[in-house]
């Protein structure tokens, strides 16, 4: 399965670089992460693998993270494995103009065993929703944080 969704921010791309890429910002913006760990290399950097841990009341998940392509500010990649589901996702970031940056965000899904081919087939609408919050919740953080930079 495979969707691309793009969001546009009121931000220049440098700053918008700046907030995606860094692990301290990621549970401001990531709905039901609780944590970002390191478990080899560099945080965010090529070849490193992160631990994510969600909470979302009864159901807890762990990601495993694997960036897989850096090349900032155009695009950053990675692999994510859960309960036998991979997504490989690429995220670009397109200056529009010098205050306006478009995050695009590829994604394929991989499932492995019958159960989550089954909710793969069943559900393709529920991983684009679910992927669609974390654009929407990255846009609200992103003009949070131009608020009060604008304050400051």
């Amino acid at each position: 399965m495979q969707y691309t969704l793009s969001v546009d921010l009121d931000l220049p791309r440098e700053k918008v670089i700046e907030l995606f890429d860094n692990p301290e910002y990621l549970t401001r913006w990531q709905p039901g992460l609780v944590s970002y760990e390191v478990l080899e290399g560099k945080a965010r950097q090529e070849g490193a693998k992160a631990r994510m841990t969600f909470d979302f009341g009864k159901r807890k998940m762990e990601v495993i993270e694997t960036i897989t392509a850096r090349d900032l500010p155009e695009r950053i990649c990675g692999r994510y494995v859960v309960n036998g589901t991979l997504n490989i996702q690429e995220n670009t970031f397109t200056e529009i103009d010098q205050h306006t940056t478009r995050w695009t965000s590829k994604n394929e899904f991989r499932f492995k065993g019958f159960m989550m081919k089954l909710m793969g087939l069943v559900m393709p609408g529920a991983f684009k929703k679910q992927s669609n919050v974390y654009l929407k919740a990255f846009k609200k953080f992103t003009e949070e944080e131009k608020a009060a930079a604008s304050k400051g």
